[in-house]
């Protein structure tokens, strides 16, 4: 077998499920977009907003895990389906006069239906590409979300104001059906769903997943996922309203600006995927070619982050948003190609879903640990400047303490070590006997 080789049907799974992530992220992108008509409507403070925007991940991680362990088993085609069509449904309801209780519901029910999206796309992405052959593929559905968060940006601002933000919520929800509907006839079960041999996945059997989720590798990338995964929330709940009210730009210009992370990161994940191969294919161990990479990415997001609310001019700001907001994310693709490297195909789906639950913890917890900064700062300009600051310390400690815990190749060798063990023991035994 050929295990380069990818099936031409593979390349359009990957295309409907970079328009998967563009709806998943745009569904999430809304509200931060939203944030100060809805402020102002409702009589929010901060540290409210905060908390609805927290509400979408009261059971995102907790779903996430539950649908990974269901994945390996059932077809991956019908639950995206089912979860596109649940995005779709919350949202129609937001066009009605609704006030903050059904906004609340709204993102509970939308973060329960999407907790699960990545991982799950990803499962059913490298049932068509080989573990070589998997970062590029991967990196294209990641920056869906880069779409779906910011180039989408002007045209649901444009709605916003020339319509309402209810509007907005609502033709998201249109889309997300047209979604749907689509995929009932592209979406399809790929050929590699348990040749590990064959696909360069793990060639070992099963692995307690005691031991998968304490290896080196797994306890790193999650580090760093969680990280950038901090940023990207920051960037979809509060970056809009900081540009406005902290950095003084207009909600048309805070519109455009938005667009700058995800045109960044357009370029840059595939960019740094496509090396990473390349790296692979010259023989550099993945520790090197995908682990240090992406703990390369989040220590530069880090320092940008950091430098943020210091910068003068109009301009510099502008900069320090669009690679802020982008260096560190090469690990929503790196990371889970070095958890499906070192998993057995049979655990792939939940360990990837486990992966990607633990870096959303970061969800519920960055709105609302920004809302109280600015909250109990003097104003909100000084309360964004010391939250963008801690951010960016910690995310510089993260990316070396990481960089130093990512080892695939060393991880794989232990778990072969200890599948051939109980063989070794039985041959010994046997020639004795």
């Amino acid at each position: 077998m050929d295990t380069d080789r990818v099936a031409p049907r593979g390349w359009l799974i990957v295309a409907m499920l970079f328009l998967f992530m563009v709806v998943n992220f745009a569904d999430k992108a809304v509200l931060g977009l939203s944030a100060v008509p809805i402020m102002r409507e409702l009589g929010l403070d901060h540290t409210e907003f905060g908390l609805i925007g927290t509400s979408f991940f009261a059971f995102f991680s907790l779903s996430a895990v539950l649908v990974g362990f269901l994945v390996n088993r059932v077809s991956t085609k019908w639950v995206l389906f089912a979860m596109a069509l649940s995005w779709a449904i919350v949202q129609l309801p937001m066009a009605l006069p609704v006030g903050l209780a059904a906004l609340v519901a709204n993102r509970v029910l939308l973060g329960l239906g999407e907790g699960p999206a990545y991982p799950v796309g990803l499962h059913a992405t490298y049932k068509w590409f080989p573990n070589q052959r998997r970062p590029l593929p991967t990196s294209i559905i990641a920056i869906g979300g880069a779409f779906g968060a910011g180039i989408a940006a002007p045209g649901i601002v444009y709605v916003i104001q020339n319509y309402s933000w209810r509007h907005a919520f609502a033709m998201l929800g249109v889309i997300g059906f047209v979604w749907c509907a689509v995929w009932l006839f592209a979406g399809k079960e790929g050929p590699l769903s348990a040749e590990p041999a064959a696909t360069g996945s793990a060639s070992y059997g099963r692995v307690p997943y005691s031991r998968l989720l304490t290896c080196r590798t797994f306890i790193g990338q999650a580090l760093v996922a969680f990280a950038a995964y901090w940023l990207v929330t920051l960037s979809v709940v509060w970056l809009p309203a900081y540009l406005t009210k902290g950095a003084g730009y207009t909600p048309t210009e805070t519109g455009w600006i938005i667009t700058l992370p995800a045109l960044a990161n357009i370029v840059l994940m595939p960019a740094i995927c496509a090396f990473s191969e390349r790296l692979k294919r010259r023989d550099l161990s993945s520790r090197m070619a995908r682990g240090g990479l992406a703990c390369a990415g989040l220590f530069i997001a880090g320092l940008l982050a950091f430098a943020l609310p210091q910068v003068p001019g109009r301009w510099l700001p502008i900069v320090c948003t669009a690679l802020a907001f982008s260096c560190g994310n090469s690990i929503f693709s790196l990371g889970h190609v070095m958890v499906a490297e070192i998993t057995p195909t049979a655990q792939r789906g939940s360990m990837l879903a486990i992966g990607n639950a633990l870096a959303t913890l970061a969800g519920p917890l960055a709105p609302v640990a920004m809302g109280l900064v600015v909250d109990t700062g003097v104003n909100a300009v000084a309360g964004f400047r010391t939250g963008f600051m801690l951010t960016g310390a910690a995310l510089v400690l993260v990316a070396v303490l990481a960089a130093l815990l990512i080892d695939p190749e060393g991880d794989r060798a232990r778990f072969a070590a200890a599948d051939a063990e109980p063989e070794l023991l039985g041959a010994d035994a046997a020639a004795r006997g």
